[in-house]
């Protein structure tokens, strides 16, 4: 395995994996035996080999199953027996594809294969293909059916649910390697779930930092499931995604640290970006009437929810103005007239402490909500 330079092993996607172990079927069912090491080619040219974990032949079929590592990711899939069983089909069908018991299919439009489809994508469905046609060449003609050794309970784990992929994961990679704690993957996440969201006609979509605060705006405007996305920390991502796939109205929900970085202009509120600057904060409460003896204590104290509790305590309404500073820096990365932006910011309970109303984002500023309470 490679490295990253901070001495974190790369590891390996379903789709590899499933490519992997469809081309050690096909050289099963073609010459009888299995291969002690099967390797396959990446988006990138490299070949990576693997040892095969399961092998089976019978009537008119060949299966090869991988054990998935993931590197130091904590994937989900991780461990996985991925496996790909292959069936002889008439001259001239190709190659077709089934998902096996484990791997979902597709039921909602918008994701980048059709509703009834087995969900594996189409780079791993590519490098499916050129795995199959080095053993058997162009012309050869399989039913791939992929498989997931304890794939429903794993997709609980997913987004798979709220973006209509039922009974199963999917089958992914983009690139064939996974990156520990790559933000590229959880990326296209957000990506996907506003595609199924606007091919189901959704007019209102919520973008959360993090489960509580998507729970408490999601009971706040009482919208569905598939209104909700898992930006995490990655507003600026969600947003700038909007911005040439718009809706006509969203919301960013968030806790008052990550908000309060949003209002301090971090597009990214990872803790790795930065802390939230209590500085910054004091001066917004400054500018809310706070007392001196209450900037002090707001600069030294060492948790933003901290601040927000000590500002509530002196009648000094901070999430409001919060959440103002926050749509400022949002409207700039969304700006369109045809998008109307608010921002909800939340304790960690759920309990509401600013909003600011539905504003279009290329506005200066967002009309007032007032205070909370």
């Amino acid at each position: 395995m490679e490295t990253d330079g901070k001495n974190l092993r790369r590891g390996w996607t379903t789709g590899t994996c499933a490519a992997a172990a469809t081309k050690a079927a096909c050289q099963a069912l073609l010459t009888g035996s299995f291969p002690d090491l099967v390797d396959v080619e990446l988006p990138n040219g490299s070949r990576p080999a693997f040892v095969l974990a399961t092998e089976e032949k019978g009537d008119g079929f060949a299966r090869a199953g991988i054990v998935k590592d993931a590197g130091d990711d904590p994937d989900v899939t991780h461990g996985a027996l991925i496996e790909s069983t292959l069936r002889r089909t008439e001259t001239g069908s190709g190659i077709s594809f089934k998902a096996g018991k484990g791997v979902g299919i597709v039921t909602r439009p918008g994701l980048p294969l059709s509703v009834g489809e087995p969900a594996i994508n189409p780079v791993p469905r590519q490098m499916i293909l050129a795995a199959i046609h080095e053993v058997a060449g162009a012309d050869a003609n399989f039913e791939v059916e992929i498989s997931v050794r304890d794939g429903e309970t794993l997709a609980e784990k997913t987004l798979n649910g709220r973006l209509g992929i039922v009974g199963g994961l999917s089958i992914l990679g983009t690139t064939g390697i996974v990156i520990p704690f790559s933000c590229s993957a959880w990326i296209h996440s957000i990506w996907r779930g506003i595609d199924v969201a606007r091919a189901e006609g959704l007019s209102h979509l919520l973008g959360a930092t993090g489960n509580a605060s998507e729970k408490a705006g999601q009971a706040f405007y009482g919208l569905p499931e598939t209104a909700l996305i898992d930006m995490g920390d990655f507003i600026g991502g969600m947003l700038k995604y909007l911005k040439s796939h718009p809706v006509p109205r969203v919301t960013v929900a968030g806790g008052v640290a990550k908000m309060t970085k949003l209002a301090q202009g971090m597009l990214d509120v990872h803790s790795k970006r930065g802390l939230a600057d209590l500085e910054a904060l004091a001066k917004l409460a400054e500018d809310a009437g706070a007392t001196s003896e209450l900037l002090t204590t707001i600069r030294n104290t060492n948790m933003v929810a901290h601040a927000f509790q000590l500002a509530e305590a002196a009648g000094i309404d901070l999430g409001h103005i919060v959440a103002q500073k926050a749509w400022v820096t949002a409207a700039a990365a969304l700006g369109r007239d045809d998008i109307a932006l608010d921002i909800l910011v939340f304790d960690r309970d759920g309990n509401l402490k600013g909003r600011t109303a539905p504003t279009p984002s290329n506005r200066a500023a967002p009309i007032s909500e007032g205070p909370i309470g």
